[in-house]
């Protein structure tokens, strides 16, 4: 395993922590990526990680990717990722959530968290009964019926890549295979379906498969075959790595955008593969920017606005068409042009000010 210093060095990383409380089986990481933007935020993840060395990396490359995300979404907050590491699935408890709360609230506002894979609205209030410091509890938003700020996201930046694909042809026109029906996953399979879009699904969950067929008339193809379906956009929407040297050639679309994170496996040289290969890639962590648009808006000034964060999550379209462009004009994959953005954002603001460590709360309707 190559040291805990060397990764973090190679990505510019603050911070590591790693903590265990035996009573209830704890393992977990918090990683804190910058701080140049503002004070860190980042979903929890509960994952059963095969090894201590893979939970790491996870955590390192979520928490570099929410430092791009709030950089590129002119979010000035800096970037984490939060990891409880689990033996399986099952091993979920008011106890394991509670005691990891608590390790939240030792940052004392210097890292706020919210839901990702394993850690949902039942496992934040277990958080949220130890530490002020969570996002995306229902009552902290005034949301419209059937809003979902995170699929919604997803959808600005696919039109976007049709109006750079196809010259402006609309979402209803095409079929979209989307991986993974999880919150994201089913949140754009419900917007595909208003647009009128040709729609497949996969998932390991069966239930899950047949709740699409049955509310949307999606079509189906099985896990393991999801990247040779014939469509017009792949929707990568479950975990990461699953653009590889084996699923890149499979592929038999002109778009990829999805909402999951690191789908790259090699960010470079499979950046590079979906280029060469005439694919126009929707950097991940652009794409799926909408529920982070949307949770972080409770920290800003005021407290949550919905027409705010709407108008910011409608920019999403904006910013993939620049990218696009650009990409298009300098013959280099978007996955680079989009952390270059990032990047030159983070870098503008640090030479106004030093890294910040102010804290924010999240305020209550």
């Amino acid at each position: 395993m190559v040291g805990i210093h060397t990764q973090m060095g190679e990505h510019g990383h603050s911070e590591l922590k790693a903590f265990r409380d035996d009573a209830v089986g704890l393992r977990g990481l918090i990683a804190i990526h910058d701080t140049t933007l503002g004070p860190a935020a980042g979903g929890t993840r509960r994952y059963a990680f095969e090894s201590e060395e893979e939970a790491v990396v996870d955590a390192l490359r979520l928490s570099r990717a929410m430092t791009y995300k709030y950089a590129i979404s002119g979010i000035n907050m800096g970037g984490a990722k939060g990891v409880i590491w689990v033996e399986d699935d099952d091993h979920n408890s008011e106890e394991l959530y509670r005691a990891y709360g608590r390790m939240v609230d030792s940052f004392g506002g210097r890292f706020v968290t919210g839901g990702d894979v394993g850690t949902d609205e039942r496992e934040l209030r277990w958080i949220n009964m130890e530490t002020d410091y969570v996002l995306g509890l229902p009552e902290q938003f005034d949301h419209p019926e059937n809003y979902h700020g995170g699929g919604l996201g997803v959808i600005r930046a696919m039109e976007a890549c049709c109006e750079l694909e196809y010259d402006g042809r609309e979402l209803g026109d095409l079929h979209v295979t989307v991986q993974g029906l999880g919150d994201m996953g089913s949140s754009i399979v419900h917007y595909l379906h208003e647009r009128g879009a040709q729609i497949t699904v996969s998932d390991i969950d069966a239930e899950r498969v047949d709740e699409a067929v049955d509310e949307y008339g999606a079509g189906t193809v099985a896990p393991d075959s999801v990247y040779d379906v014939d469509c017009d956009v792949f929707a990568p929407s479950a975990l990461g790595f699953v653009l590889n040297d084996e699923t890149i050639p499979r592929l038999n679309c002109d778009i990829v955008c999805g909402a999951a994170n690191n789908q790259l496996d090699d960010e470079d040289r499979h950046g590079w593969m979906l280029q060469e290969a005439g694919i126009l890639y929707a950097p991940d962590y652009l794409a799926n920017s909408g529920r982070t648009i949307d949770d972080t808006d409770l920290l800003r000034k005021g407290g949550y606005k919905h027409d705010r964060a709407r108008a910011m999550i409608d920019g999403i379209a904006d910013r993939m068409v620049e990218i696009g462009r650009r990409a298009e004009r300098e013959e280099r994959p978007t996955h680079e042009i989009a952390n270059e953005l990032a990047e030159e954002r983070i870098e503008a603001i640090d030479r106004m000010r030093p890294k910040v460590h102010d804290v924010r709360r999240p305020e209550l309707k």
